[in-house]
């Protein structure tokens, strides 16, 4: 298997808990992508028109400031990307953390929890913010609690 690297958004806690379950069962590192200004419970208010996460989703172009680039991406072959599905797609801080990277060469595996929407257009929606050659697949919904060995198993089918 390859160097892998788990990177992963967290709005709540729900993905991080994914993330490191996944990072832990396919002995990966664990990377957490953080914005320059942590969201509030009211920035998470899909309810509110001008919430600061409905704000970001309704412009294509928002690129949420990361706190810092220390991912360290180009030692790693893949990287299992882990976020929430927000309205259908990947968080704009999603494409902020593939924009400040090189992932030239590398696969991305898409991870993702969500409310009941599945991954839809998001791995097309993700592409034009990675290099020509970087291979993007659609992964696994991390709903609820996977077992290390199921987890371990399934990545062993994508890695």
């Amino acid at each position: 298997m390859s160097k892998i690297l788990t990177a992963y958004f967290s709005a709540s806690g729900t993905t991080a808990r994914a993330a490191r379950e996944l990072a832990q069962a396919v002995g990966a590192d664990l990377y957490e992508i953080r914005p320059a200004v942590p969201y509030t419970e009211a920035d998470l208010n899909w309810m509110d028109k001008k919430s600061r996460s409905s704000v970001e989703m309704s412009d294509k172009s928002s690129r949420p400031a990361l706190a810092d680039r220390d991912a360290g991406v180009a030692a790693y072959d893949t990287v299992l990307l882990c976020f929430p599905i927000w309205w259908y797609v990947a968080p704009t801080i999603i494409n902020s953390f593939l924009e400040s990277y090189d992932f030239s060469g590398k696969k991305i595996v898409l991870f993702a929890t969500s409310g009941g929407s599945g991954f839809g257009k998001t791995a097309a929606g993700l592409k034009p913010s990675v290099a020509a050659d970087t291979v993007i697949t659609e992964g696994r919904m991390l709903n609820g609690r996977q077992t290390a060995a199921d987890l371990k198993a399934w990545a062993e089918t994508v890695l």
